[in-house]
Protein backbone atom coordinates (compact mmCIF):
# COMPACT_ATOMS: atom_id res chain seq x y z
CA UNK A 1 0.00 0.00 0.00
CA UNK A 2 1.27 3.31 -1.12
CA UNK A 3 1.50 6.49 1.02
CA UNK A 4 1.53 10.16 0.52
CA UNK A 5 1.69 13.39 2.67
CA UNK A 6 -1.01 15.75 2.62
CA UNK A 7 -1.84 19.02 3.68
CA UNK A 8 -5.56 20.39 4.13
CA UNK A 9 -6.32 23.72 3.82
CA UNK A 10 -10.44 25.94 3.72
CA UNK A 11 -10.87 29.03 2.26
CA UNK A 12 -14.11 30.51 3.75
CA UNK A 13 -15.12 26.56 4.21
CA UNK A 14 -14.13 25.72 0.51
CA UNK A 15 -11.87 23.24 1.62
CA UNK A 16 -8.70 21.69 -0.51
CA UNK A 17 -6.78 18.39 0.10
CA UNK A 18 -3.11 19.77 -1.15
CA UNK A 19 -0.23 17.25 -2.31
CA UNK A 20 2.91 19.05 -2.73
CA UNK A 21 4.84 17.08 -5.49
CA UNK A 22 7.59 20.45 -6.41
CA UNK A 23 10.71 18.24 -6.99
CA UNK A 24 9.24 14.87 -6.97
CA UNK A 25 8.33 12.40 -9.67
CA UNK A 26 4.56 12.57 -10.23
CA UNK A 27 3.67 10.37 -12.99
CA UNK A 28 2.81 7.05 -11.28
CA UNK A 29 -0.26 8.59 -9.35
CA UNK A 30 -3.46 8.87 -11.52
CA UNK A 31 -5.07 12.27 -9.76
CA UNK A 32 -8.68 11.29 -11.39
CA UNK A 33 -8.48 8.02 -9.54
CA UNK A 34 -7.23 9.61 -6.27
CA UNK A 35 -9.07 12.51 -6.19
CA UNK A 36 -12.70 10.89 -5.46
CA UNK A 37 -11.09 8.47 -3.03
CA UNK A 38 -9.24 11.07 -1.16
CA UNK A 39 -11.72 13.64 -1.31
CA UNK A 40 -14.73 11.20 -0.04
CA UNK A 41 -16.75 12.80 3.28
CA UNK A 42 -16.98 9.14 5.32
CA UNK A 43 -14.19 7.25 3.91
CA UNK A 44 -11.03 9.85 2.80
CA UNK A 45 -9.87 13.18 3.93
CA UNK A 46 -12.70 14.89 2.69
CA UNK A 47 -11.96 17.77 0.71
CA UNK A 48 -13.65 19.80 -2.60
CA UNK A 49 -11.05 18.91 -4.25
CA UNK A 50 -7.64 18.11 -4.73
CA UNK A 51 -4.38 20.46 -5.14
CA UNK A 52 -1.51 18.94 -7.14
CA UNK A 53 1.53 21.56 -6.77
CA UNK A 54 4.29 20.97 -9.09
CA UNK A 55 7.78 22.11 -10.54
CA UNK A 56 7.53 24.72 -13.07
CA UNK A 57 10.18 26.18 -15.73
CA UNK A 58 8.47 29.48 -16.07
CA UNK A 59 6.93 30.21 -12.50
CA UNK A 60 7.47 29.61 -9.07
CA UNK A 61 5.17 26.58 -9.16
CA UNK A 62 2.40 24.62 -11.28
CA UNK A 63 -0.67 24.34 -10.03
CA UNK A 64 -3.13 21.07 -11.23
CA UNK A 65 -6.59 21.03 -9.51
CA UNK A 66 -8.75 17.82 -9.54
CA UNK A 67 -12.94 18.26 -8.92
CA UNK A 68 -13.86 15.84 -6.00
CA UNK A 69 -15.17 13.64 -8.49
CA UNK A 70 -12.18 12.94 -10.43
CA UNK A 71 -12.59 15.60 -13.15
CA UNK A 72 -9.90 18.35 -13.95
CA UNK A 73 -10.87 22.01 -13.18
CA UNK A 74 -8.93 24.88 -15.44
CA UNK A 75 -8.52 27.38 -12.63
CA UNK A 76 -9.71 27.62 -9.06
CA UNK A 77 -9.38 31.24 -6.88
CA UNK A 78 -9.30 29.78 -3.93
CA UNK A 79 -7.02 27.09 -5.37
CA UNK A 80 -4.91 29.87 -6.53
CA UNK A 81 -4.63 31.47 -2.64
CA UNK A 82 -4.24 27.87 -1.10
CA UNK A 83 -1.27 27.33 -3.25
CA UNK A 84 0.65 30.56 -2.44
CA UNK A 85 0.13 30.06 1.05
CA UNK A 86 1.74 26.81 1.25
CA UNK A 87 4.32 27.95 -1.37
CA UNK A 88 4.95 30.73 1.13
CA UNK A 89 4.94 28.20 4.11
CA UNK A 90 6.93 25.50 3.04
CA UNK A 91 8.91 26.43 0.24
CA UNK A 92 10.09 30.16 0.05
CA UNK A 93 9.02 33.38 1.84
CA UNK A 94 8.30 34.98 -1.39
CA UNK A 95 5.32 37.95 -0.91
CA UNK A 96 5.09 37.71 -4.58
CA UNK A 97 4.77 33.94 -6.41
CA UNK A 98 3.75 33.23 -9.75
CA UNK A 99 1.70 29.96 -10.27
CA UNK A 100 1.36 28.38 -13.15
CA UNK A 101 -1.68 26.84 -14.38
CA UNK A 102 -2.91 24.85 -17.87
CA UNK A 103 -4.52 28.15 -18.93
CA UNK A 104 -2.86 30.85 -17.82
CA UNK A 105 0.29 32.27 -15.46
CA UNK A 106 -1.08 34.32 -12.39
CA UNK A 107 0.22 36.46 -9.60
CA UNK A 108 -0.31 35.98 -6.02
CA UNK A 109 0.89 38.41 -3.16
CA UNK A 110 0.65 37.57 0.12
CA UNK A 111 -0.96 40.45 2.28
CA UNK A 112 -0.02 39.20 5.79
CA UNK A 113 0.04 35.41 7.10
CA UNK A 114 1.91 33.11 9.81
CA UNK A 115 1.01 29.80 11.79
CA UNK A 116 -0.65 28.54 8.41
CA UNK A 117 -3.26 31.71 8.56
CA UNK A 118 -2.62 34.19 5.32
CA UNK A 119 -4.33 36.92 3.66
CA UNK A 120 -3.60 36.35 -0.12
CA UNK A 121 -4.41 38.60 -3.09
CA UNK A 122 -4.22 36.72 -6.79
CA UNK A 123 -4.94 37.83 -10.09
CA UNK A 124 -7.51 35.81 -12.15
CA UNK A 125 -7.47 37.16 -15.17
CA UNK A 126 -9.42 39.25 -17.82
CA UNK A 127 -13.02 37.86 -17.99
CA UNK A 128 -14.73 36.43 -21.51
CA UNK A 129 -18.12 37.27 -22.10
CA UNK A 130 -18.25 35.63 -25.48
CA UNK A 131 -20.02 32.90 -25.34
CA UNK A 132 -17.89 30.30 -28.12
CA UNK A 133 -15.08 31.00 -25.25
CA UNK A 134 -16.68 30.09 -22.54
CA UNK A 135 -17.89 27.61 -24.22
CA UNK A 136 -21.72 27.59 -24.49
CA UNK A 137 -23.45 26.32 -26.95
CA UNK A 138 -25.59 29.73 -28.58
CA UNK A 139 -26.20 31.30 -31.22
CA UNK A 140 -25.18 34.85 -30.17
CA UNK A 141 -22.07 36.10 -29.21
CA UNK A 142 -23.07 37.33 -26.16
CA UNK A 143 -25.29 35.64 -23.17
CA UNK A 144 -25.64 38.45 -20.61
CA UNK A 145 -28.95 38.74 -18.59
CA UNK A 146 -31.14 36.53 -21.07
CA UNK A 147 -32.98 34.14 -20.88
CA UNK A 148 -32.57 30.30 -21.53
CA UNK A 149 -34.21 27.43 -21.55
CA UNK A 150 -33.64 24.28 -19.48
CA UNK A 151 -34.84 21.23 -19.25
CA UNK A 152 -37.99 23.01 -19.89
CA UNK A 153 -38.13 26.19 -17.40
CA UNK A 154 -36.89 29.27 -18.78
CA UNK A 155 -34.33 31.42 -16.67
CA UNK A 156 -32.51 34.10 -16.97
CA UNK A 157 -28.58 33.94 -16.56
CA UNK A 158 -24.97 35.78 -17.38
CA UNK A 159 -22.36 33.21 -18.97
CA UNK A 160 -19.16 34.15 -18.64
CA UNK A 161 -15.75 32.68 -18.42
CA UNK A 162 -13.06 33.84 -16.20
CA UNK A 163 -10.26 31.16 -16.95
CA UNK A 164 -13.35 28.28 -16.14
CA UNK A 165 -16.88 28.33 -16.77
CA UNK A 166 -19.77 30.27 -14.58
CA UNK A 167 -23.26 31.37 -15.21
CA UNK A 168 -24.66 33.50 -12.94
CA UNK A 169 -28.37 34.34 -11.71
CA UNK A 170 -29.36 37.33 -9.57
CA UNK A 171 -31.95 36.57 -6.98
CA UNK A 172 -34.20 38.45 -4.59
CA UNK A 173 -33.68 35.43 -1.90
CA UNK A 174 -32.32 32.15 -1.61
CA UNK A 175 -36.01 30.75 -0.71
CA UNK A 176 -35.78 27.73 -3.01
CA UNK A 177 -34.10 24.84 -3.62
CA UNK A 178 -30.92 26.46 -5.08
CA UNK A 179 -28.58 23.47 -4.83
CA UNK A 180 -30.97 21.41 -7.06
CA UNK A 181 -31.01 24.45 -9.83
CA UNK A 182 -26.94 24.32 -9.82
CA UNK A 183 -26.69 21.14 -10.52
CA UNK A 184 -29.26 21.02 -13.17
CA UNK A 185 -27.82 23.73 -14.64
CA UNK A 186 -24.26 22.60 -14.30
CA UNK A 187 -25.06 19.53 -16.28
CA UNK A 188 -27.36 21.46 -19.22
CA UNK A 189 -26.11 20.06 -22.76
CA UNK A 190 -25.54 24.53 -23.37
CA UNK A 191 -22.57 24.11 -21.75
CA UNK A 192 -20.00 21.79 -23.06
CA UNK A 193 -17.92 21.29 -20.48
CA UNK A 194 -20.40 21.75 -18.04
CA UNK A 195 -20.16 25.05 -16.05
CA UNK A 196 -20.30 26.52 -11.98
CA UNK A 197 -23.49 28.64 -11.44
CA UNK A 198 -23.71 31.55 -8.78
CA UNK A 199 -26.81 33.16 -6.99
CA UNK A 200 -26.06 35.98 -6.15
CA UNK A 201 -28.02 38.70 -3.88
CA UNK A 202 -27.32 42.33 -4.60
CA UNK A 203 -27.37 44.46 -0.97
CA UNK A 204 -25.88 47.23 -2.77
CA UNK A 205 -23.49 48.24 -5.31
CA UNK A 206 -20.30 47.47 -3.23
CA UNK A 207 -22.02 44.24 -1.72
CA UNK A 208 -23.58 41.31 -3.04
CA UNK A 209 -24.33 38.15 -1.38
CA UNK A 210 -23.37 34.43 -2.98
CA UNK A 211 -24.25 30.66 -2.50
CA UNK A 212 -22.16 28.81 -5.81
CA UNK A 213 -22.89 25.36 -6.97
CA UNK A 214 -19.28 24.72 -8.80
CA UNK A 215 -19.21 22.12 -11.36
CA UNK A 216 -17.49 18.47 -10.22
CA UNK A 217 -18.07 19.56 -6.51
CA UNK A 218 -21.57 20.78 -5.43
CA UNK A 219 -22.04 23.28 -3.03
CA UNK A 220 -18.87 24.23 -1.65
CA UNK A 221 -19.02 27.39 0.91
CA UNK A 222 -17.16 29.66 -1.10
CA UNK A 223 -15.87 30.02 -4.49
CA UNK A 224 -13.11 32.70 -6.11
CA UNK A 225 -14.04 32.11 -9.61
CA UNK A 226 -17.26 32.29 -8.78
CA UNK A 227 -17.45 35.83 -6.62
CA UNK A 228 -15.40 37.27 -9.06
CA UNK A 229 -17.74 35.70 -11.72
CA UNK A 230 -20.64 37.52 -10.17
CA UNK A 231 -19.09 40.66 -10.09
CA UNK A 232 -18.07 40.89 -13.49
CA UNK A 233 -21.50 39.79 -14.43
CA UNK A 234 -22.75 42.58 -12.28
CA UNK A 235 -20.49 45.51 -13.47
CA UNK A 236 -21.77 44.56 -16.92
CA UNK A 237 -25.46 44.61 -16.14
CA UNK A 238 -24.99 47.70 -14.36
CA UNK A 239 -26.18 46.45 -10.73
CA UNK A 240 -22.19 46.89 -9.02
CA UNK A 241 -18.94 49.19 -9.20
CA UNK A 242 -16.24 47.41 -9.90
CA UNK A 243 -14.61 46.88 -6.04
CA UNK A 244 -16.80 44.72 -4.23
CA UNK A 245 -17.29 42.69 -1.25
CA UNK A 246 -18.82 39.22 -1.62
CA UNK A 247 -20.74 37.49 1.70
CA UNK A 248 -20.25 33.85 1.76
CA UNK A 249 -21.46 32.11 5.33
CA UNK A 250 -18.05 31.91 6.89
CA UNK A 251 -16.98 35.63 6.06
CA UNK A 252 -15.73 37.58 2.61
CA UNK A 253 -13.93 37.98 -0.57
CA UNK A 254 -13.15 41.12 -2.31
CA UNK A 255 -12.77 41.50 -6.16
CA UNK A 256 -11.22 44.05 -7.72
CA UNK A 257 -12.44 44.49 -11.59
CA UNK A 258 -9.26 46.84 -12.36
CA UNK A 259 -9.99 49.69 -14.86
CA UNK A 260 -5.72 49.32 -15.46
CA UNK A 261 -4.81 46.23 -16.76
CA UNK A 262 -9.33 44.74 -16.86
CA UNK A 263 -8.03 41.85 -14.24
CA UNK A 264 -10.16 40.36 -12.15
CA UNK A 265 -8.28 40.71 -8.32
CA UNK A 266 -9.26 38.48 -5.46
CA UNK A 267 -8.81 38.87 -1.75
CA UNK A 268 -9.13 36.45 1.37
CA UNK A 269 -8.70 34.35 3.93
CA UNK A 270 -6.68 31.05 3.61
CA UNK A 271 -6.12 28.93 6.36
CA UNK A 272 -4.09 25.74 6.64
CA UNK A 273 -6.12 23.20 9.28
CA UNK A 274 -4.42 19.67 8.81
CA UNK A 275 -1.59 17.84 7.81
CA UNK A 276 -0.59 13.83 7.65
CA UNK A 277 -0.73 10.54 5.73
CA UNK A 278 -3.20 9.06 3.06
CA UNK A 279 -2.60 5.38 2.35
CA UNK A 280 -3.47 4.78 -1.24
CA UNK A 281 -4.99 1.31 -1.97
CA UNK A 282 -3.17 -0.79 -4.41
Amino acid sequence: MKKIRFLKYHALGNDFIVLDLIGRRTAALDFEKLAPAICHRRTGIGGDGILVLMSSRRADLRLELYNADGSWAEKSGNGLRIAAACYHRYHKKNRRIEIETEVATESARIISGRSGNYRIRVSLGQPEFQTNKIPMRSKQKYHINAPVKIDGVEIVLTALSVGNPHAVIYVDSFDFDWPFLGEVIEHSRIFPRRTNVEFAKIKSRSEIVLNDWERGAGATGSSGTGAAAAVAAGVVNGYVNRRVRVQFPLGELVIDWSDDDNRLYLTGPVEEIADGEYRIAD
